[in-house]
């Protein structure tokens, strides 16, 4: 009988251990091990060329926070059970499982109305059918479902393990030093208090680093021109491909069809919405096979397309020659997006309507702490507990709600 208890040499925490066999059997998943080439960053490493971690390390390393979390909470007479504690890892380890190559582009091009939160689920789902429920509790953590509710912030809030690796992670990878938290202290200070998180008030001066870090990160990082960029000049690509699949699916012409993977070819020759996926679905095993290496192959082929701006934007997209971002005051006027396709027209020997893909109008914005969402609480010694934007000397509650807000015009560069 095979060993299922292993130990992961993590860059990030050192060793990671997988306790039981279940987690192993779900690591184990075709679903999962789909992560292993899929970009945590996306196209982040075309900033940072060391940004190239994958989306499976990031669910360990998530995985490992929840079983110290659990421990240190376990210290503290919060009572949590060895299976709660089970479901509580496997949740955290699938909870971005849905995730589709280069993060949410796919959401906004071939795949119409899906969000990679509802993928997640259905993939849980199935997996859970495939492991004959054994997955039932993890799954009710994630959806809230469960009667620890605490168990769910540890997922998803404004301090869970999610942020405290992605952070960690992407802060090493990048080598953004601003965006190191300290992961270990927090936890160790964290308790429940009416079957909410809380922190203790001498981990208050974490809880503000880790604020200040994530915005950091958000505007050095995850919200970089560069990378904004890249990700506006593919969405154009993908988008152009759809629109000729389209085409050629009405014209019933087959001569001209693009090279891409079979995974791909069915979302872009085919409308498919929420209503096409559930946990049996072909959407949803096609989906299970996309991954990185599909998108960037298809690209590639896709620089010898006898279409002038597919052709065009995709090898640009291959060499680096990005889209170039310009901040603007406010939205373009239709007069300013009328000339900028008359000019890419003219230029490029497009129509107008062709012109459309090679510039791209978009917002940026991101907030540090949201009012509406679980707040972050801190326990004084006297047992009152407060937001952490009334209890902090240094944030206060306009700084850290606050959104900021970017305005980009890019373009595709002659």
């Amino acid at each position: 009988m095979a060993n299922k208890r292993k130990i992961i040499n993590d860059p990030v925490f050192g060793f990671l251990s997988i306790p039981n066999d279940l987690i192993y059997d779900v690591l184990q998943h075709p679903y999962v091990q789909r992560l292993n080439r899929i970009r945590q960053l996306g196209l982040s490493y075309l900033v940072y060329p060391g940004a190239t971690h994958s989306r499976f390390g990031h669910s360990l390393g998530a995985m490992h926070l929840m079983q110290e979390a659990i421990r240190s909470l376990r210290l503290k007479d919060v009572e949590i059970t060895e299976q709660e504690e089970t479901a509580a890892m496997i949740a955290i380890l699938l909870h971005d499982i849905g995730h589709g190559p280069f993060s949410h582009v796919l959401e906004h091009t071939i795949v119409d109305g899906v969000t990679h939160e509802d993928i997640s689920l259905l993939m849980m789902l199935r997996i859970n059918e495939d492991l004959h429920g054994q997955l039932d509790t993890a799954i009710a953590i994630f959806k809230n479902e469960y009667p620890k509710h605490f168990l769910h912030q540890l997922i998803s809030s404004q301090l869970d393990v999610d942020r405290m690796d992605y952070l960690c992670r992407d802060s090493f990878f990048t080598g953004v030093q601003e965006g190191r938290v300290a992961s270990e202290r927090l936890l160790k200070m964290l308790d429940v208090r009416d079957d909410k998180l809380v922190v203790q008030i001498k981990g208050i001066y974490s809880v503000e680093k880790f604020l200040v870090a994530r915005r950091l990160m958000y505007w050095q990082v995850y919200l970089h021109k560069t990378s904004v960029a890249a990700e506006q000049h593919l969405i154009k690509i993908l988008s152009r491909a759809k629109e000729l699949a389209r085409e050629s699916r009405e014209s019933r012409v087959e001569s001209g069809e693009l090279f891409c993977s079979p995974a791909l070819r069915y979302f872009l020759y085919q409308n498919v919405t929420f209503a096409d996926f559930g946990v049996h679905s072909e959407a949803l095993e096609q989906y299970a096979l996309l991954d990185d290496n599909d998108v960037l192959s298809a690209i590639k082929a896709w620089i010898s397309s006898e279409d002038k701006v597919l052709s065009a934007l995709s090898k640009s997209f291959i060499n680096r020659q990005l889209f170039r971002g310009e901040l603007l005051d406010a939205p373009l006027t239709d007069a300013q997006k009328k000339e900028l396709n008359q000019t890419y027209a003219k230029a490029l020997g497009l129509t107008e309507e062709e012109a459309q893909y090679m510039w791209s109008e978009h917002v940026s914005t991101s907030n540090t702490y949201s009012e509406k969402a679980d707040s972050i609480d801190i326990l004084y010694s006297d047992g009152r507990v407060r937001d952490i934007a009334e209890a902090s000397e240094i944030l206060d509650l306009e700084s850290l709600t606050r959104k900021p807000i970017k305005r980009y015009i890019f373009k595709y560069r002659i």
